[in-house]
């Protein structure tokens, strides 16, 4: 009985969560109420890796990982629709590690395009592009994408990435002397949402030399014979460290997405 009564209220939570929701999943609509209210919401496009080396101590899905829990909030809390996502895509720092890389970016690129496009003609007026890679990487072919969108059919388009949404705040609790993939930052963020897909016994710390000092972009990439598969220390993550990190990351996530809103209303 006792087992009874509790799953009748996790399912009375779930109705409420979901009777709750200011968005919604296209995927969860009939195609008659997204004809109704897509030319009326925000539409994201959600991009992740769906497989990318993160270190001997990641899962290859992180990501991904944190790309639901993005748009979780988002849905959660703002009245906007989210597209199915892209798990494939352009990762050239990583091509020597085995994952869901499409090696050549045009394709990537016209493949989204192409989703974008789709949405488009069927009403849609404002695009956002969550990009969980970064700007200087997946987030070049997706900008591409934003900028033919709004120029070939006047639609509002927004590229909103993992750096975009750090801060001097985020910047602040790592301890680390630097870093950017699978380090104290990624890998305590993990701890806080999937911990039991972490293996911090296997967490290690990579440098990778000297500190990049020239002006301009220096394209990197990761070496199979030569490196762990990670930028950064590891095994300064902690889950607490971890949950305010991506409390700052919810936060700018959804600024973003409110500042987009009143400036194309």
């Amino acid at each position: 009985m006792k087992h009874t009564i509790w799953l009748a209220g996790i399912l009375i939570m779930t109705i409420q969560q979901t009777a709750e929701a200011a968005g919604a999943y296209l995927g969860d609509m009939t195609w008659q109420e997204a004809e109704r209210v897509l030319p009326h919401k925000l539409v994201i496009i959600p991009f992740a890796a769906g497989a990318k080396e993160h270190g001997p101590h990641l899962p290859m899905n992180t990501d991904h990982v944190v790309m639901d829990r993005l748009l979780e909030t988002a849905i959660g809390e703002r009245d906007v629709i989210v597209a199915p996502p892209v798990l494939h895509g352009w990762f050239p720092a990583f091509r020597n590690y085995p994952g869901t890389e499409i090696a050549d970016p045009t394709i990537f690129q016209n493949y989204v395009k192409a989703i974008a496009e789709s949405l488009v003609g069927h009403g849609v007026n404002r695009l956002v592009f969550l990009n969980t890679g970064i700007s200087n990487a997946t987030g070049l072919p997706l900008s591409i994408v934003a900028r033919d969108i709004r120029a070939d059919h006047d639609v509002a388009t927004l590229v909103v990435s993992w750096d975009d949404l750090e801060s001097s705040e985020a910047q602040a609790l790592y301890s680390q002397e630097r870093g950017g993939h699978a380090d104290e930052g990624e890998t305590s963020i993990l701890l806080y949402l999937r911990a039991e897909l972490v293996h911090m016994d296997r967490a290690t710390r990579d440098y990778r030399g000297e500190p990049h000092t020239q002006i301009g972009y220096a394209p990197g990439k990761f070496e199979r014979a030569e490196e762990a598969g990670l930028f950064g220390d590891a095994t300064l993550a902690t889950r607490e460290k971890g949950e305010r990190l991506f409390t700052i990351m919810q936060r700018n996530w959804l600024l973003a997405l409110d500042q987009f809103a009143a400036a194309t209303q």
